[in-house]
Parts: structure tokens; C-alpha cells; sequence
């Protein structure tokens, strides 16, 4: 039996994709170019590339013999080049087959490395401004080859033609667009030489820009990238490097950390920020490839711990993305990343050895950078955890002068804990550091390794209350009704009620809680709730015995003694409450409904109860 032609039979004809340049070029615009601006960094990139490839055949010639030529007057924008050039073949290989590149030539992808490029689709980008692409070229390869003119249009079609060699006497490339009128934003000629300053101001070959005004071109990129020219005093070095980096990012940096890595290339400078900037907010950094910007917004060449700089660097063999407006992440990148922290860890240590100042400065800015390096880096937390500021009980206070005053240093788990204890603690003589903070707790724990002396533990309620004087037993004996009119009012918190003595004197009660107990007992709650079913057996074979919370009454407090030898029961409740809910306002931690609840009554109770006994 005989099977009709399948669509992948032997009798089923090859097809060309058609590609609708219309549609990439809309593509490109919305999803591969951030803006219509890359235009002009594609074709001064192109130039560089041919610039490169014309030194390979042309090595003794001098270093400014070769060059590039900007010009825009409001009717056209042109880019001119004195590169390798195309030959005809080379314009219907390359120019006419949509993401091809001359780059690519047998001959020169050897040695691919040396061209900004790795795509062969940025001319592409010349139709985010213009209908039509106008390529003029000479090849320097074959001195005899004629001029070929290329001209491509946004509808897919295109156009070739030899010229005399004497339309362009000299060998190069000059492409030429005529912009369309929405793309005057990007085409004006005080915007193209913007653009060309913004984009190569670090290029290593000459640039020159010209308005069509009759003058000559003003230069582009006048002098090359400070960290290569030589300066007669270190001083003057960082004087230099400290006012680019000013001028380049916009602020006067704290200081100025120079890069210089040579196996990939890279050199540039790390501004050190003057201020300190929100937690896990990551700068971008300025980063070149082969002199060309590359991005403004580069976050990957650095770790995230490293929030504290911002870089403007030049590289070799970073490779860029397609878009050329990111980095590839690749091994040479992680490498680089690294080698760039252990710079920076490096300038952390020189500060810490030799310029107290400085590192001072620096701390008060970015302390909480520094924790999160320290907590894995463990020469950074041996140089500088006796130097960390953090709250503590003696005020905002580093480890080394804490540990000063206190051979025994507690720590709470959570910020609300801290302010709950702070003033009592104090008074009571403890050492407590709040612990709440990102990093703190766990850099606090490491203190002994630094120094051995001293011993850190994470403050228990028990630790706390054991160091409040118990009341003697007459006094004891005279508060009991009201105690227990006080716990049978609070028994709905889980809160237990007690008298002691302590300081300071004003302070009438202490909430002594804890968010893992509250977790614990509403946990417990949940398991009473949910009794039998699948959600009542998970949650009662997690259930502990819940700890309880406890209000502590200051016997020491005028308000309080007056409260205690209150006799009447519905008086006596509804003081135990509103002492109850000024300790937990005056423990900052969010109230519960019921507790916010509970203020308003006691609030609203003890009012009445005075104007009642007023009238």
C-alpha cells in the first residue's frame, strides 16, 4: 500500500524563512534595546571593530592615524570610519543576511576577542531612527577593489552597486541615515554629540564630532581614561581619580579604591558612598568594554554585600549580552566578581590598619554593609567587630567598649524584646545588646572569638526577672487579693501577674514576653480549636507547654502601691488591665485586637469611674 506525501516525506520541498523586517526591527526596539539612542553606539561600535581589524593589517602605523568622524546638522547623521572596509562580496555576505557580521570573516573570527561586537545585528538598530540605511565602503584588504554603495530599507529591501574608487579615495566606511521625523529626540545634532560623549568618551582611538557649522570637529573623547595616565605624586593620582568619579556619578566620594585587574583587562575605580543607602539596595556601575559604555546599571560585576560602592570601569574580556547593555554571566564574570570583592576587602583592611578616621567615616555610613560581610567573612569580623556600632542598654555603643563595662553580654532575639528590657536592665546593671537587627545577634554571639574574656548569651526572661527584688511578705501578703483579681483579669493573655521592686522608679509594670512565646501559645490555641481532624494532630504533636507571659508590677511606683490596696473587684480589674496595656504600648510590638480592645475599655472604665466619684 502506498502512503500519500507526508509533510517530512522525501517528496517534501525545503523552505526559506521570510522575515518580516519590519516586525524584528519592532522586536528589537521593544524587547532587545532599552531605548532608540543605541542607534549610535551600534555604528560608532561597528567603527571600532573595522578600526581594529585595519590595525591587524596595518600594525606600524601610527596610533591616531586611524580614526572616527561624527557628523550631524538636523538633516542626516553620519558616522564615518577608517577601517578594513568591505569589499562587494563582503556587502552581500554580511549587509544583506540578517544576523551576519563582518566581524566575522574568516580571518578575524580567530581572533573575535578583540571586537566589542559578537552579534551582527546592530546595524539593525539604524531603523529605529530611519527608513533607510546608506553604507558606503572601501575595502583596505584589496587596494585595487572598487567603492561599494549599500542601501537598506525598513521594508527588507536593499540595493547594491560598485563605484569608482575615486568616490571615496581612502579606505573606510561611512554610513549615512536620514532620520524620520518622530526621531528627532535622538537625531538633533546637540543630542548625537551628547550621545557620542556619553557612549565613547573612553574609546581608545579618536573621535570628533561635527555640526555641519563650518568648524572643525570638536573632539569626543579629548583625553584617555584617568587611570592610565601617570601623575607626578600619589596624591595628585587620587585627587584625579576621587574628581572623575565625582564628575561621572554625580558625588563627592568618602573615597576612591582603584581596580586593576590583569587578566582580564580591567582597570577602573570603586567610589566609596558618603552616605548610607537602604539595605539590599544594589547600585549599578558604570562598565565599558574596550573602551565603549556597555551600562550604567551594571549590578552583576560586584557581590551584593558590596551596596556600599559604585564603579566606572573599563574591560577586555567581559562578554556583553546581545542587547550589549548588560553582562553575560559566565566563569570570566564570576571571577571577576570575586576578584573585585577581595579588592575591596582589601581596602576595608588598609582602613582599619592605618586610617582610624577614614574607617570611622566609613562605619558610621555603611555599618550594616560591613555586618553582612563580616558574618562570612572571618579576617573582616577579626579586623572589625570591636568597631561595629549597636545598640545596647549603655546607649548606641561598639562591641569593644561595650565589653569594656560588661564581662557578660546578653542579647535579645527581636527589637521589641530590647525596648521591653532597655531601661529596667540598665538600672539592674545588665549588659544587653539588642539583637533584632539584620546580622546583629549572630555577629554579637561571635564576640568571644575576638575576645576570649568575655561571655555572650541571649537574654531569658528568668535572667531578667531574677535580677528584680522580690517585695518582703507583709507587703506580699497586703497585694494578694489584688494579684489574684489582676490574674483572673489577664488569664485571656496567658499572662501571669507578679510584684517586685526595681528601677527605675517611674516605670510602673513590666510585659516580659517574648514573639516565640506568643507564636507558641497561638499555636496552642489553634490546637485546642482545631481538636481532632488531620489540622488538630499536626498542630498538637508541634504543641509545647506554652510559656506564659508575665506583667511584673513595680511595688517601687507610687500608681502601683495605690492600685494594690485597691478592695473593690471590678476597680481592681480594671487598673490590672490598663496597666497591662500601657506595659505592652510601652513594649512597641504590634497590640492584637483584643489587647487594643482592652486599652480603650480600661481607658474609657477608669474615666467613668472618676467622674463618678467626682459628682
Amino acid at each position: 500500500m502506498t502512503l500519500p506525501d507526508s509533510p517530512l516525506s522525501p517528496a517534501a520541498a525545503d523552505r526559506t524563512f521570510q522575515v518580516d523586517l519590519r516586525g524584528l526591527v519592532d522586536l528589537l526596539s521593544h524587547h532587545l534595546y532599552s531605548s532608540p539612542r543605541v542607534y549610535l553606539r551600534e555604528l560608532m561600535q561597528n567603527a571600532v571593530d573595522a578600526l581594529t581589524a585595519r590595525r591587524r593589517l596595518e600594525p606600524a602605523a601610527p596610533a591616531d592615524a586611524f580614526g572616527i568622524r561624527l557628523y550631524a546638522d538636523g538633516s542626516v547623521v553620519r558616522v564615518e570610519d577608517d577601517g578594513v572596509g568591505l569589499t562587494e562580496a563582503d556587502v552581500h555576505t554580511f549587509l544583506a543576511t540578517i544576523g551576519r557580521s563582518s566581524k566575522r570573516a574568516e580571518k578575524i573570527a580567530e581572533q573575535r576577542g578583540d571586537f566589542i561586537g559578537q552579534f551582527g545585528i546592530g546595524l539593525l538598530s539604524c531603523f529605529l531612527v530611519a527608513d533607510e540605511i546608506h553604507v558606503l565602503s572601501r575595502s583596505a584588504g584589496h587596494p585595487d577593489a572598487p567603492a561599494v554603495e549599500w542601501r537598506g530599507r525598513g521594508d527588507g529591501s536593499y540595493t547594491v552597486r560598485t563605484l569608482p574608487a575615486s568616490t571615496r579615495p581612502r579606505p573606510g566606511t561611512t554610513v549615512t541615515l536620514t532620520p524620520r521625523a518622530d526621531a528627532g529626540e535622538w537625531t538633533r545634532p546637540a543630542q548625537v554629540h551628547a550621545l557620542a560623549r556619553h557612549f565613547g568618551s573612553l574609546l581608545r582611538h579618536p573621535v570628533t564630532f561635527d555640526d555641519g557649522t563650518g568648524g572643525q570637529g570638536a573632539p569626543v573623547n579629548p583625553e584617555p581614561a584617568p587611570w592610565t595616565r601617570t601623575y607626578p605624586t600619589p596624591g595628585a593620582r587620587s585627587r584625579a581619580l576621587a574628581a572623575y568619579g565625582e564628575d561621572v556619578l554625580g558625588f563627592t566620594p568618602l573615597d576612591t579604591i582603584e581596580l586593576d585587574l590583569p587578566a582580564v583587562g580591567l582597570k577602573g575605580i570603586a567610589c566609596v558612598l558618603p552616605e548610607a543607602v537602604p539595605a539590599g539596595r544594589r547600585h549599578g556601575h558604570r562598565v565599558h568594554v574596550k573602551g565603549m559604555l556597555l551600562s550604567e546599571q551594571a549590578e552583576e560585576i560586584l557581590p551584593e554585600w558590596a551596596f556600599f560602592v559604585r564603579c566606572v570601569v573599563d574591560a577586555e574580556s567581559l562578554r556583553p549580552t546581545a542587547s550589549r547593555e548588560s553582562l553575560y554571566e559566565d566563569d570570566t564574570l564570576a571571577a571577576v566578581r570575586d576578584a573585585l570583592a577581595e579588592r575591596l576587602r582589601g581596602w576595608i583592611a588598609r582602613a582599619a590598619a592605618s586610617d582610624p578616621d577614614l574607617l570611622s567615616r566609613f562605619l558610621q555610613a555603611h555599618h550594616l554593609a560591613v555586618k553582612s560581610l563580616a558574618v562570612h567573612d572571618d579576617e573582616i569580623l577579626r579586623m572589625l567587630l570591636p568597631w561595629l556600632p549597636f545598640e545596647t542598654t549603655d546607649g548606641h555603643s561598639t562591641l569593644d567598649e561595650f565589653a569594656r563595662t560588661h564581662r557578660t553580654v546578653l542579647v535579645t532575639s527581636s527589637v521589641e524584646e530590647f525596648r521591653q528590657v532597655a531601661a529596667i536592665a540598665s538600672a539592674a546593671g545588665l549588659g544587653v545588646v539588642n539583637g533584632g537587627y539584620t546580622y546583629d545577634r549572630e555577629l554579637v554571639h561571635r564576640l568571644p572569638e575576638i575576645r576570649p574574656e568575655v561571655s555572650v548569651a541571649d537574654l531569658d526572661p528568668a535572667t531578667l526577672t531574677a535580677h528584680l527584688d522580690p517585695v518582703d511578705r507583709d507587703t506580699e501578703l497586703a497585694a494578694a487579693a489584688y494579684l489574684a483579681q489582676a490574674r483572673d483579669a489577664l488569664a485571656v493573655f496567658d499572662c501571669d501577674v507578679a510584684l517586685r521592686t526595681f528601677q527605675p522608679a517611674h516605670a510602673p509594670a513590666l510585659l516580659v514576653d517574648s514573639r516565640e512565646a506568643r507564636h507558641e501559645r497561638t499555636r496552642s490555641q489553634l490546637a485546642r480549636e482545631q481538636d481532632g481532624g488531620l489540622w488538630g494532630d499536626i498542630l498538637g504533636a508541634l504543641r509545647q507547654e506554652a510559656p506564659r507571659a508575665q506583667l511584673i508590677l513595680n511595688q517601687l511606683n507610687p500608681l502601683v502601691r495605690t492600685a494594690v490596696a485597691i478592695d473593690e473587684p471590678e476597680l481592681a480589674r480594671t487598673s490590672a488591665e490598663a496597666l497591662y496595656g500601657q506595659a505592652a504600648m510601652l513594649s512597641r510590638r504590634p497590640l492584637r485586637p483584643a489587647e487594643s480592645s482592652l486599652i480603650n475599655r480600661s481607658f474609657l472604665d477608669l474615666l467613668a469611674h472618676a467622674l463618678r466619684k467626682d459628682s
